[in-house]
């Protein structure tokens, strides 16, 4: 049985809108904000062309049926709506990987916003780039959690007819893996795993996946997309201390 509350997890992302603009946590959010926009100006330059060629490759795939080619604008949809989710997770797995040092000590201030109290870290500029290696390794394990599933959810989206179900899966994957990359944040300054975390989520899954469906979401959306990963970690943030996640600890 799911448990949690699925309508309090979708107000977890306004909720990280409105702390990014706390004056404290802003220094946090502009810089990575920056290198975002020199990254999402990069990637559209290069995904633009290759979006065509994939949908026209996927197209090609289909059988010579009348009632099929009819339906072809359909096939396009649902296509273009995968792979459109594949590149925005795409963009949000690079943003995290340059941001994540940030994001991690962004996540430890909204917290202590949040509760008033302190975390037993080294906050210093020093300790945040030393702590670099360790932080991209924690990106590259969400990342291969991410890749397998992924590629066997593309592989289903290929075949006609069942790809109908593909684009749900891929919402409800999207949304889970967004709540995953961002409340890592807070799991991770409490010594965390990342194993114990996908337990932790899982059990007010409803939650999760409330609030990683308006995140996934936005992260479609030119523009907001460079925004939405800060205000994703502030909402993590908040959604790790109201969630009783800041209590629980694991190996």
């Amino acid at each position: 049985m799911l448990k949690g509350n699925f309508f309090r997890g979708l107000g977890y992302l306004g909720e990280g809108f409105r702390l990014i603009r706390q004056p404290g946590l802003r220094l946090f959010v502009i810089i990575p904000l920056i290198l975002n926009v020199l990254l999402f100006g990069l990637l559209f330059y290069f995904l633009a062309e290759l979006f065509t060629v994939m949908i026209a490759g996927a197209m090609a795939w289909l059988p010579d049926w009348t009632w099929l080619q009819a339906l072809d604008w359909l096939f396009w949809l649902l296509y273009g709506l995968v792979i459109l989710l594949m590149l925005a997770y795409g963009f949000v797995i690079v943003a995290n990987l340059i941001g994540s040092p940030f994001y991690g000590y962004l996540s430890e201030l909204t917290e202590k916003h949040l509760t008033g109290q302190e975390l037993d870290t080294d906050d210093s500029w020093q300790a945040i780039i030393k702590d670099i290696p360790r932080a991209l390794g924690r990106e590259v394990r969400k990342i291969l959690y991410y890749l397998p599933r992924a590629i066997g959810l593309f592989v289903i989206g290929l075949i006609p007819v069942v790809n109908l179900v593909a684009a749900l899966l891929w919402f409800l994957f999207n949304s889970w893996m967004m709540a995953l990359q961002y409340v890592d944040y807070p799991a991770d300054n409490h010594k965390v795993s990342f194993k114990g975390l996908r337990d932790l989520l899982g059990e007010t899954r409803l939650s999760a996946l409330g609030f990683g469906l308006p995140v996934a979401l936005a992260a479609m959306v030119p523009v907001l997309n460079l925004v939405v990963v800060p205000a994703a970690v502030c909402g993590a943030t908040a959604y790790w201390v109201r969630e009783n996640g800041a209590t629980r600890k694991s190996a």
